[in-house]
Order: C-alpha cells, then structure tokens, then sequence
C-alpha cells in the first residue's frame, strides 16, 4: 500500500490511479494507447492500474497502430535517428524506432517523431512496472480489452484422472470352487481429478495464428517432394534451381492440369503434390509460437471460408489455472484495413467477417481449426502472460530476430 501511495503522489498530475496494489505478477500487465484520445491505458489482468496523458506522432511522423510489445529497455537513451535526443526510461517496441520514453514535452497531442512521449513520473514507474515481453497495442480509438471464452482459446492440459476399480478387468476365477472374501466397511477417499501440470519454462509464449505465406507453402512442398523423390535438398522456402528442377520433373512423370496461374508453385501444383504424398487437402493457416523473442514451434491449421478476411484481434491469458485446467482470457478486436492489392495476394474477397459489429472476434476463433497434437503441445506450455494474435497478414516486416510477433495495422 505504501508503493502504492508514493506512486499516487508522484503522478498525480499525469494519471489516475484506481487498482489497489501494484501488480504480483507483471506477466499479466498490458498496455493500450490510443491516439485519438492521446492516452495510455495500463491493465492488469481486467483491471485498469494506471493511465496517463502522452504525445504521438505529429503529421508527416505516424505513430504505427498495431500489436507490438517491449523488445528492449533502457534507463537512458539516445535517439539514433533525431540529433542524440534524450529519451530516458526508454521502452523499445520496434528496431526501426518506435518507443514509449519519459520527454519533457507532452502536449497531449500529437507532437513527436514517432514515438510514445509520457510524463517523467510517470514513465519512471512504468519503467518499473514492466518487464520485456509486455505487450502494448495502439489504436486511433480507444480500445478496450474485455473478457471472453471460446472453444478455440487454449487451457492448461489436464493428465488424464486415475481408472477406477470399477473399469479393471475381472481375474479368472481359479478352479470352480467358490471363493469366500473377507469385507470390510471402509470408507473410500473421493477420486480426485489431478492438477495441470505447470509447465517448467514459465516464460509467456506468443501465439500467431495467420494465413500462410508463399514461404511456408514452398517449405512444404520441397518436402513432399524430397520424399516422392525429386530431390529438392533440405526445404528453405526459396524457389532455387534445384527446387524448379524438382517441380519440373514431377510434372514431368504426373502431368498437372493447365491454370491461368502460371507461378511454379501454383495451387494446383501444390495439390498435385499432396495428393502424390498422400498429405490430403493443403492447409490454408499457419501457427507460430515464440518464447523469450526465440521461434519455438510452427504448425499447419486451417481456416474456415479463406475468402474472408479475419481481422486482426488480440488475446491475453491474464490467469491460467492448472488445478481446475482453465484459464481466464481478455480480447479485444482492432481496427481491420486491407489495401485491394493486400486483398488480391490474400486471396480475400470480403471484410464483411472482420467488420459486423459486436461478432467479429467469435467468428474468427470459430474459423480456426488446429489440430489436436498442436492444441496439446500449446497447452502444456500455457502460463499467464501468454497471448494470442489472429491477423490476415502474417509476420509483417518489423517482426525479426529478438522480438515477438509484431503486427502493423496502419503505418
């Protein structure tokens, strides 16, 4: 309570504070900033624990909307980019620029070259609020994160509970004899179904859930192909010459049928070589887990009615509960904007999914399937903290080594 009142009186100026106590588990704190209101909003868990006034970028220095989080901190820096300008308790959210920094100067309006500009009592605390990894997403409008179940959403794995007596299969009796057996009337302890167990890295993961890309189509396909025999080399994505070679001689020994699309890789191609394979239909959607910054797990799903867009939305487990195997979810839907080029390379022919008021975070999560032995491995590595973003758009270009999934809704 003490933290919580020398906090109070140094920001009494820039913020309101109405969460009771500093946070016990920083894992579960967000933070959201709006533009329109010029604004930063810190939650923890479904409660607000601090807001603030700031500055973003001015006309001509946009501040990018989108999914980000903190990749870096600093108590002093230096601007790369504008003449070595101070930018103490500084929050990295991109490597090409973006921060959250303590200025002297925060208008409450949009006055900066890019950046998140807060007061300097409030950018300190923050500072030590937060630990790398918080995600932090900005929006034009205010938006609020709220909570929400669904099937799609992932929860601890629960072990199987003990059998019972009742299940184990009888001895055959020995001889025909009758067999006298002792009983007693002893009370039996109640069965208990056993806890989830805690995963041993507690480290939040990230989850992207996205339409794939050329990369992982040509990945797969390299491999099937290696294995149908036409020797691709190990599978890095790339069309090189030995892939072409290979994608040449299949067609070669199995014609494909003639298509307007005449990339190498063709969708019919792909099909073709699935079908060779004995793969089935080829997925659509794609999963990617990272953890600490580091790439940990990639999977195929699939994605109901492609057509559509998804839009983009954000989810965050604030509370996983291993001895019942549940866990409490926040989400919150952001603004979707797809140029017509980005729709056409997409293959989405309509927002209309992305953009019904009220509906569109539960009808992209009922049009993602994973499949089982992926739910299983994301939910044995479920901790609070962890999160999810769906998007249309796949890793984007800020997203790289040492960050998580960034996701740019408007540059």
């Amino acid at each position: 309570m003490l933290s919580r009142l020398v906090f109070g009186l140094g920001l009494l100026s820039a913020t309101a504070l109405v969460h009771p106590a500093l946070a016990a588990d920083a894992r579960t704190l967000q933070i959201f900033v709006s533009k329109d209101a010029q604004s930063l909003t810190l939650y923890d868990g479904t409660e607000v624990a601090a807001t603030s006034k700031v500055s973003t970028g001015k006309p001509g220095h946009p501040t990018p909307s989108g999914i980000f989080s903190v990749i870096e901190k600093q108590k002093y820096h230096e601007s790369n980019l504008y003449s070595a300008a101070p930018m103490p308790f500084m929050q990295r959210l991109t490597w090409s620029g973006i921060a959250l920094h303590e200025s002297n100067s925060v208008p409450r309006y949009p006055a900066s070259h890019g950046c998140v500009r807060m007061p300097a009592a409030f950018a300190k605390q923050l500072y030590e609020m937060t630990e790398m990894g918080v995600p932090v997403v900005i929006t034009d409008a205010e938006v609020t994160p709220e909570p929400i179940d669904h099937p799609t959403l992932f929860r601890p794995d629960m072990p199987e509970p003990p059998a019972l007596l009742s299940d184990a299969a009888l001895r055959p009796a020995i001889g025909q004899a009758p067999v006298q057996v002792a009983m007693n009337d002893v009370a039996l302890p109640a069965a208990q179904s056993p806890a989830a167990r805690a995963p041993a890295n507690d480290t939040p993961i990230r989850i992207l859930v996205t339409r794939r890309s050329l990369r992982e189509e040509v990945i797969d396909l390299q491999t099937y192909l290696n294995e149908l025999g036409f020797a691709v080399g190990e599978p890095d994505g790339f069309l090189g010459p030995a892939t072409l070679q290979a994608i040449s001689d299949f067609k070669l020994q199995r014609p494909v049928e003639p298509t307007a699309d005449k990339s190498p890789a063709s969708d019919v191609l792909i099909r073709a070589v699935y079908a060779a394979a004995g793969k089935g239909t080829p997925p659509n959607g794609v999963l990617m887990i990272r953890q600490g910054f580091q790439p940990v797990l990639e999977a195929p799903i699939s994605i109901e009615n492609p057509g559509l867009a998804l839009g983009t939305h954000f989810f965050m487990a604030h509370s996983v509960h291993f001895e019942t195997g549940s866990a409490d979810w926040m989400g919150a839907t952001l603004p979707n904007t797809l140029s017509r080029a980005t729709m056409t390379r997409l293959g989405i022919s309509s927002l209309e999914s992305s953009i019904i008021s009220g509906t569109p975070i539960a009808n992209a999560l009922s049009r993602i399937h994973i499949p089982a032995e992926t739910r299983r491995k994301i939910d044995a590595m479920l901790t609070s903290g962890s999160t999810l973003t769906i998007s249309d758009t796949g890793l984007g270009t800020e997203t790289g080594k040492g960050t998580d999934f960034i996701t740019v809704t408007k540059s």
